[in-house]
Formats: structure tokens, C-alpha cells, sequence
């Protein structure tokens, strides 16, 4: 006889069976049950949760912000700047080409206003400076040959020799003599500064919408000749005096020029590119960017040098010189209409509003449940189902379904009859038609009977 062929476990073909009973059960759908609450307080809540969480994504999200936009920040920019005016210190007069460092032109650049001259410096032997630490001394003894102080102005010869002035005395060291300290005379230049004229041209382009401009009209009638700028009527001529600037940045001129700072000229270009190109102009502001409440960090200051012979030896003056340094920053953003940005946000308003049921529910069921009411309408308990020790077919899918029979209550008077499908809380559920398939368990007498055969396969 031939040998039997192996039998599948039967543990395992139940396993496959419930499998596939479930992956068919997986795409069944399901829908919430609502209960309507008569109740006008709770009625109110709802609606002004709604109201508010509607007029925030109006009025702010996409009337302000506009997310309806999609958008670009920080244009490609460039800037070129053109200083004129002429003034006069006690015995010179200075032109643009002596007081404007560096003379390119480009976006940031200093007026200088006020200097201390060191002249006719040469490479020899003096007394140091008393302002550097150490330097004084009573004898040679004090003084270290061939000493190198980084913070000083040269190298030590070992000697101690009388100051430039009074009585104290120095180490003597190998530099450009006298040093600055010893001769240096101060100049005041800002005199005439208020009124230097100052042209700053400024072209942006945003990438991402091909979108250029530049903050000067394209006119030739020689209106950038005679033209100073004014925010309303001027917009376009970009000409500011140094003195406008300078007020415009709450500063006094006077004490600014004297001790040197730093003030930045902001243009912002914030466009609506749903507009026409001529709604997307420059705004100018202005503001002193360093610290003038902070002794250590205020101010602005830098050193330079003028190089020339004298009897055939070099010899170069030395200037220290303060002024107003100008720092043109230019940022903004563009905007433009985009389907998906519209889309997104449009959905995140429209699921917002959801908070106010999620709220109203958490106060319906916390504060206004008396009795459970509320909770008894709101949540329907469904009996476990046991199965049998081999799964059947159709047992996945029954057991999803068992709110069939155990579903939405409904009260029935007592002794009245019952239509198919009704259930009633006094005389127990209803014929169901979804679980005749299902095996009776041990709480079976508990159970809807099923009309036979309209299980499901």
C-alpha cells in the first residue's frame, strides 16, 4: 500500500485561514456614530471655537503671512556707493579722495571725521610710548635690551631716557620716531560732513521667480543731478545727506563725529509678486549697529599712513583717524501664489476646526454627564467573541462585524414587539443576519441567535 501523504497541521491551516479572513476584514469601512446634544450653552462653545480657530487661519495665516504664497528670502543683491562734498580742517581742505576709505565704493566704507597727525616720523631711536605697559623706568637697569613688547612700538636698547614731556622718563626703543603719543595733533573735519551727499544703488533679483529690480528709476531727464531723497515724493533717488542718515539713526552728530561709529543703512525689499513689479519698492531704515553704552567696544577708529622722502631718507605721517562708517545691509522676501502652500494650509484649517469637538466632548463628558448619560449614548459596548479552537473562515470577519447584533440601542417599551434587526434594552438584542456562522461558546444563551445561512464568506 501506498504511504499516506502528511497531513497539514491543522493548527497552521487555521492560522492561514484566519489570515486571509482578516486581510479581507482589513478593507472593510467603518463610520463614527453621531449624537446630536440638544444643548445650547455647549452649542455656543462649539460654534466660537470654530469662529476663532476660522478667523486665526483668515486673517492671520493667510491675510498676513499670505501661506498661500510660495516663497523666497534673501535676494542676490549688489551695491555700489558714491561720496561727494568737500570740507576743511584748521589748515587744509580735504577733498573725497583724502576722507573716504576704501575709495571703490562699495558697501561699506567710512567718512572720516576727526584725525590725530603724527608727522615726519622716522626709523631712529626714541621714548616709548607711556601708554604702554612697563615703559617707564627710573634707570637702565629697568629697561631689557633687545626686549620686544607686541603691544608696544619697538624693540628696547636697554636705556632709560627722558619723555617728551615733564619729568618722567621711558624706555628708549628702535621704532618710527617721535612715536604717536610724543607728537600727535588732532583735526576736526566734520565741519561741513552733514552735508555730504551719499548715492547708494542697489540692484536685487530673486532666482526662484526670475524677478529683478533695481532702487533707481530709469529716467533721463537728469533727475539724479538735483534730487535728494524723500520717502514719499523721492523714492527713487537714493542721494541721502550724511547728516539725514545720521538724525534718521537717533545719533547726535556732533559726539558721532568725534568719536567715530557705526551706522547701518537697511534696505528692505518685501515684494507681493502677485502684484505689479511696481508695488515691490525699497524701505529704508537706519540704526547705529555698535554698542556706544559699552566704553570697550564703542566708537570707530583706524590707523593709516602717508609715505614720502625727506633729504633722501623715508620718512611718512602717521594718521589715526575716526570716523562715521556706513554699512549698507540689504534683505528681504518675495512672494508668489503656489497651489500646494494653498493646499496644505487649506487642510490645516479645515482639520483645526476638528479641536472643537475634541473640546466640546471633554466638556460634555466631564462637566455636563450627569447620571452617564451622555457616556451611555456615546459608547456602545460589544460582548467578546470566543472562537472556537480551529478559527473558521468566516470567524475574523464576524468578529469584526459583532456590533451588528450588540450596535446602536435604542429604547423600546416593555412588551412591545420587536421588528428584525431591532434591539431593546429590556428584552435583549434582535436577530442579527452577519453572525450565523459563528460557533456558540460557553455565554452563547447570551447571544443573538442568527438567521440561518446568511454567514459570511
Amino acid at each position: 500500500m501506498a504511504a499516506a501523504e502528511p497531513k497539514t497541521p491543522a493548527g497552521t491551516a487555521a492560522a492561514r485561514r484566519l489570515a486571509r479572513s482578516c486581510w479581507s476584514a482589513f478593507w472593510d469601512y467603518e463610520t463614527p456614530k453621531v449624537i446630536v446634544v440638544k444643548n445650547r450653552r455647549l452649542g455656543i462653545v462649539y460654534r466660537t471655537v470654530q469662529l476663532l480657530i476660522l478667523l486665526y487661519f483668515v486673517w492671520y495665516v493667510f491675510i498676513v503671512q499670505k501661506s498661500y504664497q510660495d516663497r523666497e528670502t534673501g535676494p542676490e543683491s549688489s551695491v555700489i556707493t558714491k561720496v561727494k562734498g568737500i570740507t576743511s580742517s584748521e589748515n587744509k581742505v580735504w577733498d573725497v579722495e583724502e576722507y573716504v576709505k576704501p575709495p571703490e565704493g562699495g558697501s561699506v566704507f567710512s567718512i572720516i571725521t576727526r584725525i590725530e597727525v603724527t608727522p615726519f616720523q622716522t626709523l631712529g631711536t626714541c621714548a616709548e610710548s607711556m601708554r604702554v605697559r612697563n615703559a617707564t623706568c627710573d634707570s637702565d637697569e629697568d629697561c631689557v635690551a633687545g626686549q620686544l613688547d607686541m603691544l608696544g612700538n619697538g624693540l628696547r636698547t636697554g636705556r632709560c631716557v627722558p619723555y617728551y614731556h615733564g619729568s618722567a622718563k621711558t624706555c628708549e626703543v628702535s621704532a618710527w620716531c617721535p612715536v604717536e603719543d610724543g607728537a600727535s595733533v588732532s583735526q576736526f573735519l566734520g565741519k561741513m560732513a552733514p552735508n555730504f551727499t551719499i548715492l547708494i544703488k542697489n540692484s536685487i533679483h530673486y532666482p526662484k521667480f526670475q524677478f529683478s529690480k533695481g532702487n533707481i528709476e530709469n529716467r533721463k531727464d537728469g533727475y539724479l543731478k538735483h534730487c535728494t531723497f524723500h520717502e514719499v515724493s523721492d523714492l527713487y533717488c537714493p542721494i541721502f545727506k550724511l547728516g539725514y542718515i545720521v538724525e534718521q539713526a537717533g545719533e547726535n552728530f556732533t559726539q558721532l563725529a568725534h568719536a567715530g561709529g557705526v551706522i547701518g543703512v537697511i534696505i528692505n525689499w518685501d515684494c507681493d509678486l502677485d502684484l505689479s513689479a511696481s508695488k515691490c519698492n525699497p524701505k529704508y531704515s537706519f540704526r547705529r549697529l555698535d554698542p556706544k553704552h559699552v566704553p570697550a567696544s564703542s566708537g570707530y577708529n583706524f590707523r593709516f599712513a602717508k609715505y614720502y622722502k625727506v633729504n633722501g631718507s623715508t620718512t611718512r605721517t602717521l594718521i589715526k583717524a575716526y570716523g562715521i562708517r556706513i554699512d549698507v545691509i540689504v534683505h528681504g522676501q518675495a512672494g508668489k501664489f503656489s497651489l500646494i502652500p494653498t493646499i496644505i494650509n487649506l487642510a490645516t484649517a479645515l482639520t483645526s476646526i476638528g479641536v472643537g469637538s475634541f473640546l466640546c466632548d471633554w466638556i460634555l463628558l466631564t462637566f455636563m454627564n450627569k447620571n452617564k448619560v451622555y457616556s451611555h449614548k456615546k459608547f456602545d459596548k460589544t460582548p467578546e467573541v470566543w472562537p472556537s479552537s480551529e478559527p473558521t473562515p468566516t470567524f475574523c470577519r464576524a468578529a469584526l462585524k459583532t456590533w451588528a447584533c450588540w450596535g446602536p440601542l435604542k429604547s423600546v417599551a416593555p412588551g412591545a414587539p420587536h421588528s428584525p434587526g431591532q434591539h431593546g434594552l429590556d428584552l435583549g438584542p434582535g436577530p442579527c443576519p452577519h453572525t450565523s456562522t459563528l460557533r456558540r461558546s460557553k455565554t452563547s444563551s447570551q447571544r443573538a441567535p442568527c438567521k440561518p445561512g446568511s454567514g459570511m464568506t
